[in-house]
Parts: C-alpha cells; structure tokens; sequence
C-alpha cells in the first residue's frame, strides 16, 4: 500500500471515529405538537442555549410535528446558568436561601437589583406572537423576559420588591423565557395578564431577585 492510500485510510478513519464520537455524545429528539426548546431542556436536563446551538437552523418559533431535534449530551448546566452571569455591584454571592410569604424556602446563589417594567400579551409587545413567549410557550404570570447575556434564558428566578395589582404579593416564583429589543443589562420585563394600559401602570421599579439554584 503506497504512502497516499495509507493516509486515504488514515482520513477516513478519523472520521469515523469523530462521526461515532458526536454521535455518542448527542442524540435526536422527533418533536410532538407542543414540543419547545424549554421543554426539551427539562427533559433531558441541558440548557436552552446548548440545544438552540445544536440545532441553528431551527426557529423557536417553528417547531412542528415530526422534527428532527438534536439533543447535546447533558454538561454542567448548573454551572452555565450561573457563570454567565453579568457582576453587579448589588450582588449577593453568598449561597442562602429565601423564605416566601407561603412559608416556603429557595436556595439561591446570587441576588440582584435591576429595574423591572411590565409588558402583555399584546402583539405589538411580542414581535408579532401575541401570547407567546420567545420560545413558543403561552405567555403567564411569572414569565420574565431578560437580556440572556445578564441572565440565561432558562434560569429560575423568585422576584420581590415590585408593587403591582394583578401578580402575586410580596414576590413570585418566575423564569426567563423571554426577551426583548429593550431589554438590556440590569433591566427585566415582567408579563402581567392585564390590559395595555393597566400594565403601563406599573412604570419602572427597582425589584431584587435571586437566581435560584
């Protein structure tokens, strides 16, 4: 065998192997009616950002009966969901835990202040998917829209420190799923299932929230 069919071989070999290796490392999902990026992320415990990366080509809003879904293989997503947080002077590193006016405690990792303002169901505040939120999902209370280079979209949060009729008092247990054009650094949107104008009742108000773990 002369020099170039033994590094023919040798090509083809390594990528075989790095074919079998990806293989092994992800695997394929058929998507149902109400398959979205969020629920694939908590089936198969891997971060939102992982799956829309292994799958680029797919909008979140597009997702249809009998779609082909890669699946990466499952990493240290906890620690995705924290690392990428943005330091903030008013940050709280210390792991403790907060007790809801229900009694209940959460462990979080990070507390921050950053400006809230609310936002409806309306299609001119959704890009056009009036009560959806970025990935597909009916929009309710406890949906937050961030800027996912502040907070991972994906990440649960509790929120307090708001004073709004119509969410629940004293704090609500909320996640990431949004985002919007206005949305940048330390500022959340929260939905609020009221009319426009009642929601622009609610201005702009310093709120705290804690990433919780």
């Amino acid at each position: 065998m002369n020099k170039t069919m033994i590094a023919a071989a040798v090509v083809g070999l390594s990528v075989l192997f790095a074919s079998s290796s990806v293989n092994a490392a992800s695997r394929t999902h058929i998507a149902g009616e109400s398959t979205t990026f969020w629920k694939l992320s908590q089936k198969y415990d891997v971060s939102i950002d992982s799956i829309m990366k292994a799958n680029p080509n797919v909008k979140p809003d597009n997702i249809y009966k009998g779609l082909r879904l890669t699946i990466p293989a499952t990493g240290n997503t906890a620690a995705n969901k924290v690392t990428t947080l943005a330091a903030n002077e008013a940050s709280d590193t210390t792991a403790s835990k907060i007790t809801a006016l229900s009694g209940k405690s959460y462990a979080y990792s990070k507390s921050l202040l950053v400006k809230a303002t609310a936002y409806t169901a309306a299609a001119s505040e959704n890009g056009g998917w009036a009560g959806l939120d970025y990935f597909g999902n009916s929009l309710k209370v406890g949906t937050i829209a961030v800027d996912p280079k502040m907070i991972p979209l994906g990440t649960k949060l509790y929120v307090t420190g708001y004073d709004y009729n119509g969410l629940p008092q004293g704090g609500m247990i909320a996640t990431a799923t949004d985002i919007g054009g206005s949305i940048k650094g330390n500022r959340i949107d929260i939905f609020v299932p009221d009319s426009q104008s009642k929601a622009m009742k609610f201005g702009i108000q310093q709120v705290k929230i804690y990433i919780l773990e």
